[in-house]
């Protein structure tokens, strides 16, 4: 009677395996535009593939009651089009400029939340979006009060906008290069505002 049983058991997962694999190959083999066919950080077929913008000068207000800073910034201020609620919004904060020896210069962007690490205790930027504006918040595990102008004023940041289907892609976010060359976006096509 085991026999029986368990020669049942491994039918059911051996069928499960292989309905695993084809569900993975079809799931794989699906394909759709990219958004290379329109313009940079367009879809040639239906509007927006995905857009990226700068933000400099960018302040920060301190509140006490929850001890942290606060920056809330209006898409509709940057974007030419309405974000919808399955849109990743990447946000990146510049860090610096890096110079090589053979005179590239390239800028150092940091995708957040990242986490900062002081003396006193750490500090962390952290982004959250709705589909009309972007917060970064600055928190902390210390009181924040205090902290230096050079972290909560005159910050620069750099906002992806992608569709759900593109954000759901499998790229390093991280790598802010290699997220706006997989939507077309040069250089050239960010949009970069100053707030003073």
């Amino acid at each position: 009677m085991f026999r029986n049983f368990n020669y049942k058991i491994n039918i059911m997962k051996r069928t499960l395996l292989l309905l695993g694999t084809l569900f993975t190959i079809l799931f794989i083999s699906c394909d759709g535009s990219d958004g290379r066919d329109g313009q940079p950080g367009q879809d040639g077929a239906d509007g927006i593939q995905g857009q990226v913008f700068e933000v400099e000068d960018v302040d920060f207000t301190y509140i006490a009651e929850n001890n942290l800073y606060e920056t809330i910034l209006n898409f509709e201020d940057f974007t030419s089009f309405p974000v919808e609620a399955n849109d990743a919004v990447l946000v990146y904060q510049y860090d610096r400029t890096v110079e090589f020896n053979d005179d590239v210069v390239n800028d150092v962007w940091n995708l957040i939340p990242q986490t900062f690490f002081y003396d006193e205790g750490t500090v962390q930027f952290v982004p959250g979006h709705t589909t009309r504006d972007v917060e970064i918040l600055i928190t902390g595990n210390f009181d924040l009060s205090n902290l230096s102008p050079d972290i909560t004023q005159g910050q620069i940041f750099r906002f992806v906008i992608l569709p759900g289907v593109s954000a759901a892609a499998k790229m390093d976010k991280s790598n802010i290069s290699a997220v706006m060359n997989s939507i077309g976006v040069t250089e050239a096509d960010v949009k970069k505002v100053s707030l003073k």
